[in-house]
């Protein structure tokens, strides 16, 4: 009798199926507005993984989302960037290739080389194109989203192009196909890495099956047809006569006691059950979920007013709410529980194809991918069993550009995806220390780039150095002109009572040697690496030195002038000026000013240390920063200055009586002096790095040598060679008898 109302409880609670994706979408659909459970054991659509639509299912099989992740993990694991992708023309192939451009290009693992659709009938002209574009391309790896039909016809047409040397990658549904299986594709299939449902074991299943006995009575009922067929085909018998008229051998007529045991079939054997185990788990977790609902505590309930669900009154959506919290692990040791989305945590096998030595084949695990909760993603390979289909017996190379190596970074190629790209080596002062670096680091300031560009090395140092032939010329140089001023300095010492010495003021010409060697040795101090004390008292020596020395010449120059006014009537007063103390006094007075410029200097913007890298990147040149450039100029100015008064002075008095004119020895040196330095300015101002200070230098030891020449030169040299004329009549100018 056929009820006329639906008052009562439901007679279907919950659902195992569908094994289509599609199919699933549509029951679900239904179903769901219902909020009726459906456990899926093989929909693997993406698709289903959305709650609002389908807020009642769920299933024990990954999604096709995790299975292109564990695609992505093969290809990371063996580093092949570059790939290429078949799919089927269906939601399958679609959802897939979809999830493979969202999933493998941002991740950075890799790209796709080309994806193209396989017909889903037999077209010729489009597989021929598919398999030329396998053929042509550089990438070693193709990933096959399809059903074993369409890669049945794909095939084909690869063995008619001889399309070898290619490693592919197989979706779930063609991983264990036994029609591809065979020693006439193998040449081209062998080698397969495949993504598997994982194996399992369903305790009591076999004994299960071995209880299964035919009905001899009930031949053409649909169960037992099914078993009386299999047992037919296993024994080689019939459990009916043949009709009438049958030509062929009749065989035994069976019993229905034949011993099942000793018989080698498919149908007992229970190793490698995949699809089977994921029905397992499927209806375990409903069972987990009606037990749950069961040892349910009255007013601890889960619904309102902490009620538990009513037997007789049972609702499907109170055994999706006990099926969102299922949590077992299967004797096999798979936990099986479903998150927000109602998937199951996924885990897949990974397949390989063996071809034999002997012609024949199998496909053996090689390793898992699963997904745990606290660790993410995880690979599993054990590499030693995995048969490579190559002459090499190793995984192939598939990248669109080979790795950028350590000193270089990448750089993409334009409008080509972004793992072709160039190696471009690093700029100079930049290094990468990582294969395939996107980018050059840059080295810290006191280091450079090697030649390889693949590390920091520290920048040379540049100075004017006591060891380089330059150096070493100044130093000998400054060195020869101190041991000249001493040596003339002996030499006037020893003959200090001659006249020659006497007339030209032995007193202001011994300070004024002495000052010539504090000129000589201040050079010394713009050799060697520069310092703060080095860089303080050069400058400063250097000035006082200078000043010094110039003040000499000045009073010399002004008692020459006084001496010959006093030779003219009424002026002997001018000498009363120019005594010995007001000799000294002068001298001090302005050596004293050039040390105030240079106190001044040092105190408000003192020289110091500089590392300069405008000059050379590659190289840090020490140089001393004059800190102040108005201490600088004012301090060359007053020498300057003086040397241009001196000049003057000289000049005015070339032309004095004297067979011996000391005021043309004094314009001589003054006009060399001046020489030195004017062209000493822009050169300095012009020269990098160390040889600022060799110009420097340069013009130190010049105008030193320029003055202790034309000033000491033809004294000594009467002196030395000449003694005759060294007397007072000569040196009066009254001379000696030619």
């Amino acid at each position: 009798m056929v009820k006329e109302n639906c008052v009562g409880t439901p007679p279907v609670l919950g659902i195992v199926g569908d094994s289509s994706s599609t199919r699933s979408i549509s029951i679900s659909t239904v179903l769901g507005l219902y909020s009726v459970p459906l456990v899926s054991y093989f929909a693997t659509c993406s698709c289903l993984s959305d709650r609002h639509k389908f807020p009642s299912f769920f299933r024990t099989i990954p999604s096709d989302a995790f299975q292109v992740n564990a695609m992505i993990q093969i290809l990371k694991h063996f580093g092949w960037t570059w790939a290429g992708l078949l799919i089927s023309d269906d939601d399958y192939g679609f959802h897939a290739a979809r999830s493979f451009h969202s999933d493998l290009g941002p991740a950075g693992e890799g790209c796709l080389a080309y994806k193209e659709i396989l017909p889903r009938g037999d077209d010729p002209a489009e597989l021929r194109r598919i398999v030329d574009v396998m053929r042509k391309s550089t990438a070693r790896v193709v990933i096959a989203f399809a059903n074993n039909f369409l890669m049945i016809n794909l095939m084909k047409e690869v063995v008619r192009q001889n399309v070898t040397g290619l490693q592919g990658i197989a979706s779930e549904s063609w991983t264990s196909a036994a029609v591809l299986q065979t020693p006439h594709l193998m040449p081209y299939l062998g080698g397969t890495l495949g993504i598997a449902i994982r194996r399992g074991e369903i305790p009591g299943f076999r004994d299960f099956l071995l209880q299964i006995r035919p009905d001899p009575h009930h031949n053409n009922t649909d169960g037992n047809s099914m078993v009386n067929q299999f047992w037919e085909h296993t024994f080689q018998c019939r459990f009916a006569p043949p009709p009438a008229g049958w030509v062929e051998p009749a065989g035994e007529l069976c019993t229905g006691q034949e011993v099942i045991d000793n018989v080698e079939t498919d149908f007992l054997d229970d190793s490698d059950l995949r699809p089977e185990y994921n029905v397992y788990k499927a209806v375990y977790a409903l069972a987990y979920a009606l037990d749950d609902m069961l040892q349910c505590e009255p007013e601890r309930g889960p619904f309102s007013n902490n009620t538990c669900a009513h037997v007789q009154r049972l609702e499907p959506w109170q055994i999706v709410h006990y099926l969102e919290k299922v949590n077992f692990t299967t004797t096999f040791g798979d936990r099986v529980s479903f998150d927000e989305n109602g998937d199951a945590l996924p885990v897949y096998d990974i397949m390989n194809w063996v071809w034999l030595p002997d012609g024949r084949t199998k496909v053996q695990r090689v390793g898992e991918v699963k997904r745990s909760a606290f660790k993410g993603e995880e690979i599993t390979l054990d590499e030693d069993k995995i048969f490579w289909n190559f002459e090499s017996k190793q995984p192939p190379r598939s990248v669109c550009s080979k790795s950028c190596p350590p000193g270089t970074r990448m750089a993409r190629k334009k409008g080509e995806p972004e793992c072709c790209f160039d190696c471009v080596p690093c700029s100079e002062g930049k290094i990468s220390i990582t294969t395939d670096s996107m980018e050059c680091t840059s080295c810290p300031e006191d280091f450079w780039s090697s030649p390889q560009r693949d590390h920091c090395v520290p920048k040379k140092t540049d100075f004017l150095s006591y060891h380089e032939p330059l150096g070493i010329c100044l130093t000998t140089t400054s060195l020869l002109g101190t041991c000249i001023c001493v040596v003339v300095l002996g030499i006037f010492i020893h003959h200090h009572s001659t006249p020659i010495v006497r007339a030209n003021n032995s007193e202001l010409s011994f300070l004024l040697l002495v000052s010539l060697k504090f000129c000589f040795l201040c050079s010394l101090l713009f050799i060697g690496r520069p310092r703060l004390w080095t860089c303080q008292l050069r400058h400063a020596a250097f000035g006082v030195s200078f000043v010094l020395c110039v003040s000499c010449i000045l009073v010399k120059t002004m008692v020459v002038l006084a001496v010959f006014r006093a030779s003219k009537p009424g002026g002997e007063s001018s000498l009363k000026w120019f005594g010995a103390v007001q000799q000294r006094g002068t001298v001090l007075l302005l050596t004293s000013v050039q040390a105030a410029i240079c106190t001044v200097w040092l105190v408000s913007a003192s020289p110091v240390p500089h590392k300069n890298t405008q000059y050379h990147s590659d190289k840090i040149v020490y140089e001393c920063a004059v800190g102040s450039t108005v201490g600088f100029a004012v301090l060359l100015g007053y020498i300057g200055l003086l040397a241009v008064l001196s000049c003057l002075l000289a000049f005015l008095a070339r032309n004095l009586p004297d067979s011996f004119n000391e005021a043309k020895l004094i314009t001589f040196s003054m006009l060399i002096f001046c020489a030195v330095w004017v062209a000493f300015v822009p050169a300095y101002i012009s020269s990098p790095g160390k040889y600022a200070d060799a110009v420097e230098v340069f013009a130190i030891l010049a105008s030193s040598f320029g003055l202790l020449v034309a000033l000491f030169g033809p004294k000594c040299y009467i002196i030395l060679f000449r003694p005759e004329r060294n007397t007072k009549k000569v040196i009066m100018g009254r001379g000696i008898g030619s």
